[in-house]
This record gives C-alpha cells, structure tokens and sequence, in this order.
C-alpha cells in the first residue's frame, strides 16, 4: 500500500461531493460517475477534475480516520489493546507505517492538528 504524500501546509479543499452511484450503473465497467455521457471535453475536464478532488479529499479524510483508529486500539488504557504489529496486520501497513498512523492519530486526538484534514502522518 503506497504511504499519503505529506499535505501538511496545503489548504483544505471544499470538493464536490461524491455521490454514490446506483448498483445498476456501477456493475456496467464503462459507467463512472456519468463521466462517460459528457460529450463536451471542457465539461468533462472540469467534472473530472471535480471528482478527483473530491477522491483525493475522502482519501486524506479516510486515512486521518484511519490514524484515529490506530491511536485508539494502541491506546495503552485499553484493556484489549493491539500492538503496532497487530495494527498493521489489520491494515495491510508495514509495523514502522504503523507506529507513524498511531502517533499521527494521537496528535489528531490531542488536538495537535487543526482539525481533520490538516495533517498527514508522513
């Protein structure tokens, strides 16, 4: 699994939202998110470059959660606390990727960070 790139200092983008697509239209492997009925190349770039906004956005959103997460179960007051070994097993990361996620994750609980979206565990 490819670690995030750092983003640290970048501002928070205000993407368009992502919508879930019905199951009929995602079973068809030509259909994506209706890109495929934009005749135009313009709209098409631009509705393109909206949805990879919006990708890379729930990606840094979803790996802060992940951090959260990894922080929680690692959390020392846990009765049924996991090692970073086992956190990383769970996740398909690397132990040393591991340890990054739980301390990125405890900054975000301390409050370290300026809420989520703003900082990244690399």
């Amino acid at each position: 699994m490819a670690e995030p790139t750092p983003r640290r200092n970048e501002p928070r983008l205000r993407p368009a939202p992502l919508l879930f697509e019905p199951a009929q239209a995602a079973a068809d492997p030509e259909h994506f998110f209706d890109l495929e009925s934009i005749d135009d190349p313009r709209a098409l770039l631009s509705r393109a470059t909206e949805l990879t906004h919006a990708f890379r956005a729930a990606t840094d959103r979803a790996v802060e959660f992940q951090a959260i997460a990894a922080a929680q179960l690692a959390d020392p007051r846990r009765f049924d606390r996991l090692t970073t070994a086992d956190i990383a097993e769970r996740a398909e990361w690397t132990e040393d990727y591991a340890k990054k996620m739980v301390e990125f994750g405890r900054d975000l609980l301390r409050g370290g960070a300026e809420g989520l979206g703003s900082a990244d565990p690399v």
